[in-house]
């Protein structure tokens, strides 16, 4: 057993601390050893950074692509509705493992108060839980699903993946409810390929995070195709420049296949600042038919917006050069967990 300061520790375990999307369907939610179920398993939470676009699609690098679900398992996507993801850290804090008795309010299974922040904190990160990479519910980047109508997991390519609704200000509890456009289209009968993303902002590093699930659209009433993705553009300074329509999933800090160029110091995300509103995703289709574009209003995802409405702690403003120091604390973080990773601590 070898010694290791007490602060070490700490910063380990929040860097090997991480959240996904976890729900039936899912690839790899067993683990990724084809025939094992594992309750206990992280392995599609870890993030993905300097990665080849091979190796991050789909968490290949991990060989979660080739661990489907079951035969007939689907995340249902009701056109018009919504549908529900648990964000946690393993899939043991989630109702998918164990009954649902380590499942909490938070992605850790912890309790934490309504308030939650880092003001106080270094950085005015959150440190208690690092993996929420944010300073409070204000400050979280922001979630998504794409979709796209390949039932084969090897041609889903950047052009036919489509991202169809984001979740603000998250991810902040476990519980996360996004809303489904009323026009999304029907299946091939084998189902579609759905994807849950999301870059964190202003806290650590700016892993990228990716989870495959085998979906099918329920209850369609359109017709009209999902149109071809396109690059995201980083907007925040002006709307205007904002990528209309269907846009491509955000492939950014990766060893090949970025494509999203924000200034320096700042970070894309799927939010406004790369053209993205909150909610269902309406503008996705080839022709639009005459149907409501703003996304459904429940008291889920209206209590979710109204906490994030808080103004953020004094210690969470930033500027350019605060990111980049805050990115720079987080390679550190992460640099110590690769270097103690092989001891048993």
């Amino acid at each position: 057993m070898i010694a290791v300061p007490t602060v070490l520790l700490g910063l380990v375990a929040v860097s090997q601390a991480h959240v996904v999307g976890w729900a039936n369907g899912m690839y790899c939610k067993g683990g990724n050893v084809t025939g094992v179920d594992d309750q206990n398993t992280n392995t599609a939470v870890n993030p993905i950074y300097q990665e080849t676009l091979a190796n991050m699609w789909f968490q290949h690098d991990r060989g979660c692509d080739l661990v489907p679900p079951p035969a007939g398992e689907f995340l249902e996507l009701p056109a018009g509705g919504q549908v529900t993801l648990e964000l946690a850290h393993n899939r043991a804090q989630t109702t998918l493992s164990y009954n649902g008795q380590y499942a909490g309010e938070w992605p850790d299974g912890q309790s934490h108060p309504e308030n939650w922040n880092g003001a106080g904190l270094p950085n005015g990160c959150i440190q208690n839980d690092g993996a929420m990479h944010t300073c409070n519910q204000s400050t979280a980047a922001g979630t998504a699903l794409a979709i796209s109508y390949q039932s084969e997991i090897s041609q889903v390519t950047l052009e036919n993946l489509v991202v169809f609704s984001v979740l603000e200000n998250t991810p902040w509890k476990r519980i996360a409810v996004y809303d489904i456009p009323v026009d999304l289209p029907a299946c091939p009968a084998e189902g579609c390929t759905c994807a849950w993303l999301w870059l964190p902002g202003i806290c650590g590093i700016q892993n990228e995070y990716m989870a495959g699930y085998k979906c099918n659209v329920t209850g369609a009433t359109s017709a009209a195709p999902v149109g071809v993705a396109q690059p995201p553009v980083y907007c925040a300074d002006d709307a205007t420049q904002c990528q209309a329509g269907p846009k491509q999933i955000i492939v950014w800090n990766q060893l090949d296949s970025n494509n999203v160029s924000p200034p320096d110091g700042e970070s894309p995300g799927y939010n406004t600042k790369n053209g993205w509103a909150h909610g269902a995703q309406n503008d996705i289709f080839v022709s639009q038919p005459a149907a409501s574009s703003s996304a459904a209003t429940t008291p889920a995802t209206a209590t979710s917006t109204s906490a994030a409405s808080s103004t953020a702690p004094a210690s969470c403003e930033t500027t350019p050069a605060t990111r980049r120091h805050r990115r720079a604390v987080g390679r550190f973080v992460e640099a110590i967990a690769d270097k103690l990773e092989a001891y048993d601590i």
